[in-house]
């Protein structure tokens, strides 16, 4: 398959070439919006979908709940449809869970201050069930209401005793943390902005059995009839539906329609699969075998024709935008311009794209400008078009300041 066509699929796919109706169409074609800066929820939405506004966000996540804000691939937050969400539970948050338990319980009982926990593991488990009684009964709450109720989420770890940077913080977001990657809580309503990240905590189960739409969506390759696609129509009482197994398969489908083809370590990263949960994974769907330029790669069974070539679009995505952060072998778009468009932990910063490729770079100034880089010749029709566009976000946005949560080298540059 040629890169040529690798650039068409992601345009159209993405909803970059030419624009969503609904903000959940636009968040079905890239099976998730990353949501660890909540600004990059909006601005991946503004991205792709005509003539959208923040309270549309809004409404979809808190109002009708057709989309959910959960933690799942590689520990990360994520905002997805509620069936894609229950197999991101399933294949993902589970695993997610058991080993950030592990970890929990080992620093209670060894950093525990003043003291240490003496039976971490049955601690923790009675800390979980008194905060979901307490959430259970209050409907909703914010992280200190539930300090408030449960005066033991404000036990205490001593983190890195000794060295310059020893800090001692109280557990309240670290168990939370655990309720949500086990699937007992949801992250509502931000307290502040819709740039916050302090949130409003629910019940899941109460979140879902008020969400809107979420039976009868489905999954599977395009997020509704794809080849091979495994139906989910969860009910709160039975979320997630799938077996850690079938979950697994559903997402490599959705993943191999919307990023494929591409190389089987680029799924296994973009999951946090292991190689055994990847293999077994891709034995259910039977992925088609390809050449990339002489690399390997897989595709979706069924999904080898051609994608029709969009007309020339440009594009500005967000911090840690979907379309950006789909692979793991990233030089087909990203080019030579890796050092000034990433931060040191490999989060990627507010880029400029041209027909498939990242073309420059983009931030938002203090004065509300948003100021733009290009990193090569693009020509001065797709200059204008890049200048048009940086004037309408800068639009949009208003009064907003947006400052990303990751700062890289050509976002701070061109921040002053």
């Amino acid at each position: 398959m040629t890169l040529a066509q690798r650039r068409a699929r992601l345009g159209v796919r993405h909803h970059l070439a030419a624009r969503a109706t609904t903000v959940e169409d636009a968040v079905d074609g890239v099976v998730a919006l990353h949501a660890t800066d909540p600004a990059s929820v909006y601005l991946s939405a503004w991205s792709r979908v005509r003539d959208v506004s923040i309270a549309d966000v809004e409404d979809a996540l808190y109002s009708r709940r057709t989309l959910l804000r959960i933690l799942g691939m590689r520990r990360t937050v994520f905002v997805t449809d509620v069936a894609t969400a229950g197999a991101v539970q399933a294949g993902c948050s589970y695993d997610v869970a058991a080993r950030q338990r592990r970890l929990l319980e080992k620093q209670l009982g060894t950093l525990g201050h003043p003291e240490n926990v003496a039976r971490p593991g049955e601690w923790l488990d009675e800390v979980m069930a008194s905060v979901e009684k307490a959430l259970h009964a209050r409907g909703s709450a914010t992280a200190q209401q539930l300090a408030d109720d449960e005066p033991r989420l404000q036990q205490q770890l001593l983190m890195a005793k000794g060295k310059p940077y020893e800090s001692i913080g109280n557990v309240t977001s670290r168990v939370l943390f655990q309720l949500a990657a086990e699937g007992h809580i949801v992250r509502g309503r931000p307290r502040g902005s819709w740039q916050s990240t302090q949130y409003h905590w629910s019940p899941l189960t109460d979140w879902l059995a008020s969400a809107e739409g979420a039976a009868g969506s489905g999954i599977g390759g395009g997020g509704k009839t794809g080849s091979g696609s495994a139906s989910l129509d969860p009910a709160p009482a039975d979320w997630p539906s799938l077996s850690e197994d079938e979950a697994r398969a559903a997402l490599a489908r959705r993943w191999l329609h919307a990023f494929g083809p591409g190389p089987v370590a680029d799924l296994r990263w973009w999951t946090g699969w292991t190689a055994g949960q990847t293999k077994k994974a891709l034995t259910a769907v039977a992925p088609a075998e390809v050449d990339l330029d002489g690399e390997p790669a897989i595709a979706l069974p069924g999904d080898l024709a051609p994608v029709a070539a969009p007309d020339p679009w440009i594009a500005l995505l967000p911090t840690l935008d979907p379309t950006a952060m789909g692979w793991q072998s990233r030089d087909w778009y990203v080019g030579p311009h890796r050092p000034a468009l990433f931060d040191r932990s490999g989060n990627i910063g507010p880029t400029v794209w041209s027909d498939g490729r990242i073309v420059g770079a983009w931030c938002h100034r203090p004065s509300g400008e948003i100021a733009v880089r290009l990193l090569e010749d693009v020509g001065a029709e797709k200059t204008a078009a890049v200048d048009a566009e940086a004037a309408r976000l800068s639009d949009w946005l208003g009064e907003t300041r947006v400052v990303p949560k990751f700062r890289t080298p050509a976002e701070k540059e061109l921040a002053g």
